[in-house]
């Protein structure tokens, strides 16, 4: 390790190696030992590998603040060519730090939340020996994240960007003899596999056109080329950002490619945190920033992203407003938010979209932590209660929103904490969502009109759902003998949702108007937009939020409790067809299934039948009846009578005779 030039400097940045090797370190040591060890040493050792790397992380944090980077530490030589030298090199600057702070610092509360979760998780699934196994991923995870950030050339973060989609297919995949049938989550998990290599052919395609252009896949060297002379690689610009734009789709869950993230929900829920705040999702919003100069000199590349963030936040909204699983509807939410910050960082409002990763990253793992805790709470009280109850004839579903009601009075700090993460995420003031959110509209407003209203009612459906999933599970009355029997989670699990909520509170004060501290911070890297807080926007914003928790309360609040489980949605009389159109998701599996993998599997099957039984094994059994027929034909020679082999050297010997006399 080459760290001389980076201790005369400051030997802290000889440091970020280790936010990567702490969480292998830790992995190994569950690998290696965790079994002799148990849970409590388990959840022990991975969470400490995981704060640790945080703590290296505002180290490096401090250490900027003491001398601006960027600062290229090197680790190792990865690719030597002529005139090609790759390094296995990290970077540290605010943007790579900023993301660090935020995949270990919530990912180690999410760590310590799991070693509760999980204690019980695996139980109630009857396989107390994969306890280990889920923390190894869940290092793992972190490590491949904080690779995929610390980069600092294409190249390696694709490694980290492959990295984090292993993970999530072994985390979504964790319980993969679950689900429908008995292969519902190992479908899921394969199906998030497979959608993201169709975003990581376009990543490597951008790669390959970086290389093939500039000679090296660098930061500083490509960044540098651009600047210096844009239009001469215009077309070679235009065709990356855009190829980066279909990785970010699949990485990032954007239109077309999104689909995979709802059913991700099929992980432990600390996964379906991880996966949606701190760690993947997250990866594609990074890369544009990172990016930033590329898209900068093609304009149409930042109006195409501009366009896919703007219409993602809408669509995945009402899809929201009619779920009924309480995972399910957090996830379009996430796929909702991803579309703000992809939207905010297409019209270059980097600072916004990165502050409203930070924020979302604070009250989507709050809300997804307090679901889990809700769903092991329904999970303890239909433990608690005979088989045959009064929901008899139903299978019961703890995260079916409509069997909850009531869970306010039985779970007061997961209520409350979980009261936080909505309004935060609705908008509301003075909560970090809504100093967030507003400067990703203020932006669009500067920027398009119509991406400003398309954001607008995005937000206010929003605050709908989010009130709707609000009065459903806490409030009315209990809708099943599981919910009237829930009971509160045990502190290790509420310890993690009580900082969160602090941070969903407080989170505002990164970015606030007139500190403005996030933004003088990133502008130390990435050259920002300056983002005004535009009060009038900010407050129209927070008044139709408002009007969404109101329009929740009359439709689901006000109103007696659903009848659990065959009374509709009080919304589906209203809405009709479009209702249904939002409940089925408006059939985009459906659509993809009938387009694309149908289509396939026949393809496939035809493939099968005429190339690989009709072609390729017709010439191989042919070759096999062939040989038969011979060593059938042959072996009838061997009769053992001495006159068949006489009569055969007699004939041979005419043969040879009649041969040389012709000749």
């Amino acid at each position: 390790m080459l760290l001389s030039g980076i201790a005369r400097i400051d030997p802290t940045f000889g440091l970020v190696p280790w936010v990567v090797m702490l969480p292998i370190i830790g992995l190994l040591l569950n690998l290696l030992i965790g079994k002799r060890l148990g849970e409590f040493w388990i959840g022990l050792i991975a969470s400490l590998a995981s704060g640790a790397s945080f703590v290296i992380s505002v180290l490096l944090m401090l250490a900027l603040g003491r001398t601006p980077g960027p600062i290229t530490v090197p680790f190792l030589d990865w690719i030597t060519a002529p005139g090609f030298n790759l390094g296995w090199n990290f970077r540290v600057d605010t943007l790579s730090v900023t993301m660090m702070l935020v995949v270990s610092g919530v990912g180690t509360l999410i760590h310590i939340y799991a070693t509760g979760y999980m204690h019980s998780d695996v139980r109630h699934n009857g396989e107390p020996s994969r306890y280990r196994r889920f923390f190894v991923f869940l290092n793992l995870f972190i490590a491949d994240m904080m690779l995929l950030v610390s980069a600092n050339n294409y190249l390696m973060l694709f490694v980290g960007w492959e990295g984090v989609g292993l993970c999530s297919y072994l985390l979504i995949g964790f319980w993969f003899e679950k689900g429908k049938d008995g292969l519902g989550n190992a479908l899921a998990a394969k199906k998030a596999f497979i959608v993201n290599r169709i975003g990581d052919f376009g990543m490597l395609i951008a790669i390959f056109i970086l290389f093939t252009t500039f000679g090296t896949l660098n930061f500083d060297g490509i960044f540098t080329k651009v600047q210096q002379n844009a239009p001469a690689f215009q077309g070679a610009i235009l065709a990356v950002t855009l190829f980066m734009l279909l990785g970010v789709a699949g990485k990032s869950a954007q239109l077309p490619l999104y689909v995979w993230l709802p059913d991700a929900m099929a992980g432990p829920t600390p996964v379906s945190a991880l996966i949606h705040a701190a760690t993947m999702v997250t990866a594609g919003v990074y890369l544009i920033a990172r990016s930033n100069a590329l898209y900068t000199a093609a304009p149409a590349a930042q109006a195409a992203v501009t366009w896919v963030g703007a219409l993602t936040a809408l669509f995945a909204a009402t899809i929201a407003v009619a779920q009924f699983d309480i995972k399910k509807v957090l996830a379009y939410s996430t796929i909702s938010q991803l579309g703000f910050m992809v939207a905010a960082v297409g019209m270059g409002a980097i600072t916004a979209g990165l502050f409203h990763l930070i924020t979302h990253a604070f009250f989507k793992a709050l809300l997804f932590l307090a679901a889990g805790s809700v769903i092991l709470a329904m999970e303890r009280g239909h433990e608690t209660i005979e088989h045959a109850h009064a929901d008899e004839g139903e299978e019961f579903d703890p995260q079916d929103m409509r069997a909850m009601g009531d869970l306010q009075k039985r779970l007061p700090w997961t209520f409350w904490t979980y009261l936080m993460g909505a309004l935060a995420l609705s908008g509301i003031a003075p909560l970090a969502g809504f100093f967030s959110k507003d400067e990703i509209l203020a932006a669009a407003s500067r920027n398009s009109p119509w991406i400003f209203v398309i954001l607008i009612l995005a937000a206010f459906l929003t605050a709908f759902y989010m009130g709707r999933q609000i009065f459903l599970v806490f409030f009315g009355q209990a809708r099943s003998e599981a919910a009237a029997n829930a009971s509160e989670s045990s502190s290790v699990v509420l310890i993690p949702l009580v900082i969160l909520a602090v941070l969903s509170i407080i989170g505002g004060v990164l970015n606030l108007p007139g500190t403005s501290f996030l933004e003088k911070w990133i502008a130390q890297t990435v050259a920002v937009k300056p983002a005004p807080f535009i009060w009038s926007i900010a407050g129209a914003s927070f008044a139709l939020a408002l009007i969404g928790l109101f329009m929740a309360w009359l439709v689901y609040g006000r109103r007696k409790p659903l009848a659990y489980p065959g009374e509709p949605d009080p919304l589906a009389h209203t809405l009709g067809e479009v209702y249904i159109g939002m409940q089925n998701k408006w059939w985009v599996d459906e659509l993809y299934q009938t387009m694309f993998v149908r289509p396939y599997q026949s393809f496939s099957e035809l493939l099968a039948q005429a190339v690989d039984l009709g072609v390729i094994d017709a010439i191989g059994n042919g070759l096999g009846r062939s040989i038969r027929w011979l060593a059938n034909a042959w072996r009838r020679m061997e009769n053992g009578f001495v006159r068949s082999y006489a009569l055969t050297l007699l004939i041979g010997l005419v043969v040879i005779l009649a041969y040389l006399m012709l000749k």
